[in-house]
């Protein structure tokens, strides 16, 4: 039973080549590529990629566009910053060599690096993702572009090993990013009628920080699990204010320099 692999990417020339590597046991490497600057392609074309090009319109319709370009039926879809360890791999060719008869998807635990050290515990693992699936019984689908998931009509297995995860490349990208992602969610929730409340101000970080570091064992992991669930704890704040000012009727993000008139 043939797997494609399908990754996005843009400027991911420190990262693609591992995660390529690590996709090896495939039977196609699918890249979609939007517009990079660095040596993301030449590396992935290197690597026996196939690479397409497409403007970035969102994650989720990014990662279905790369899904439906795969000359297989089966796909295995990961990040750039994703890398399948060793059990994994093991794991997803036994189902492979079984038809993967058991189901329509599998999904698997995905173990991120934060700043030099795995976090095991917490709201950082488990995070089991839905990654392998059969594309006619399955996608990424729905309307949010951001904290995308893939589902299936059908079972879903899971699978022994891991995907590592390498997502932050410094503090001040991971602020950076989940600011981003905070913006693009409150604009989610607001189009679809969702509205925050003084309650979810001051009460939703403090859960999300409590239930991680202390209720998920998020202490364990140190330093690095502290910073980790204030910076979590952080992002839902960030989220539910943005919320909180698109219903008042006020910008969350600076409007773009206007045109000069011609004429």
């Amino acid at each position: 039973m043939p797997v494609s692999a399908c990754i996005i990417t843009f400027n991911e020339a420190d990262r693609i080549g591992d995660c390529l590597a690590s996709l090896a046991f495939c039977d196609e490497l699918v890249v979609v590529d939007s517009h990079s600057t660095d040596a993301t392609v030449a590396i992935a074309e290197a690597a026996g990629a196939r690479v397409l090009q497409r403007p970035f319109d969102g994650f989720r319709s990014q990662k279905q566009f790369a899904v439906e370009q795969a000359r297989h039926d089966w796909v295995l879809c990961l990040d750039a910053d994703e890398r399948v360890d060793a059990t994994l791999r093991a794991s997803i060719e036994q189902a492979r060599d079984g038809g993967f008869a058991q189901a329509a998807g599998y999904r698997f635990a995905r173990l991120s690096d934060y700043f030099g050290r795995f976090l095991r515990h917490g709201n950082a693992y488990p995070d089991r993702v839905l990654r392998l699936f059969d594309r006619r019984r399955g996608g990424w689908r729905g309307k949010r572009e951001v904290h995308e998931a893939a589902s299936v009509d059908g079972a879903v297995v899971t699978l022994a090993g891991d995907l590592i995860h390498y997502p932050y490349r410094s503090l001040e990208q991971q602020l950076l990013k989940t600011q981003r992602y905070a913006r693009m969610m409150a604009e989610h929730d607001f189009a679809r009628g969702k509205r925050a409340t003084l309650g979810k101000l001051i009460l939703a970080p403090a859960w999300r920080f409590w239930r991680g570091y202390l209720l998920r064992g998020g202490f364990r992991d140190g330093w690095h699990g502290l910073v980790y669930a204030y910076v979590r704890a952080n992002y839902v704040r960030q989220k539910t204010i943005m919320l909180w000012l698109l219903q008042n009727g006020q910008p969350v993000a600076t409007p773009p320099p206007a045109q000069p008139r011609q004429g």
